[in-house]
């Protein structure tokens, strides 16, 4: 049976409580889904920092669980079989919690569906853009010359956040309902005005459903709580 003390990771980072849940993170859009979903089903759970500063992602111990070298990463103590299981992926992490909590993820069919059609826009649009709309405004990439590899993002962005000022029409949350889909899209948005300084340059706006998306999704105590994991 694999148990916590069988992966390097937990030498590592040692864990208090080995008998729960392990996340392995660090603040960031990608990051803090997986600790604000914790905090709305209330699993317990304890936090390790996973610094790029210190190239923590980069380590044997962290890949052995992400092999990508991506947060986040969780090891469940308490895994299928009753057995300890590492998952990686931020999409994959957030359906394991819901499935094991039935919580998050709608159980009919055509919905659980349609939420899923969400989470997976979220990890081929919505990140993927926004990070690169990141790196070209504020970040090593506003240092190039050639303006087309910026504009290409800002205009990818735009069109995006169309997308979500649609689909929210009439709907407090982007399947109707408050979802894993909601817990991976919003916090990218949030970066537009957390990390980027790019709401002027994306007309954020001019999009009232997306702002108010936002702020929603900003006023739940979970999603304050889980943007502060780990500390």
């Amino acid at each position: 049976m694999t148990n916590l003390a069988d992966f390097s990771i937990s030498t590592r980072w040692p864990a208090q409580n080995p008998n729960i849940l392990q996340l392995y993170s660090l603040g960031t859009p990608n990051g803090v889904k997986i600790s604000i979903m914790l905090e709305e089903i209330g699993l317990p759970y304890e936090a390790h920092k996973i610094s790029f500063a210190d190239n923590d992602q980069f380590t044997p111990e962290f890949l052995e669980v992400s092999p990508n070298n991506k947060i986040p990463a969780i090891i469940d103590p308490n895994g299928p079989g009753g057995e300890a299981v590492a998952i990686f992926e931020s999409a994959a992490i957030l359906i394991y919690l819901a499935e094991q909590s039935g919580q998050m993820l709608p159980t009919d069919p055509k919905q659980r569906l349609e939420t899923l059609s969400w989470l997976m826009f979220q990890m081929g649009s919505v990140g993927p853009m926004l990070g690169q709309l990141g790196f070209f405004h504020r970040f090593a990439g506003k240092d190039i010359d050639d303006p087309r590899p910026k504009q290409r993002y800002v205009d990818e962005v735009k069109r995006i956040l169309g997308v979500i000022e649609k689909q929210l029409e009439g709907r407090d949350w982007i399947t109707g309902t408050y979802s894993i889909a909601d817990i991976a899209i919003v916090p990218w948005l949030q970066t537009i005005t957390k990390f980027y300084d790019a709401a002027s340059l994306v007309e954020l706006d001019t999009r009232k459903n997306v702002q108010a998306y936002i702020d929603r999704f900003a006023a739940r105590p979970a999603v304050e709580k889980g943007w502060g994991v780990p500390a």
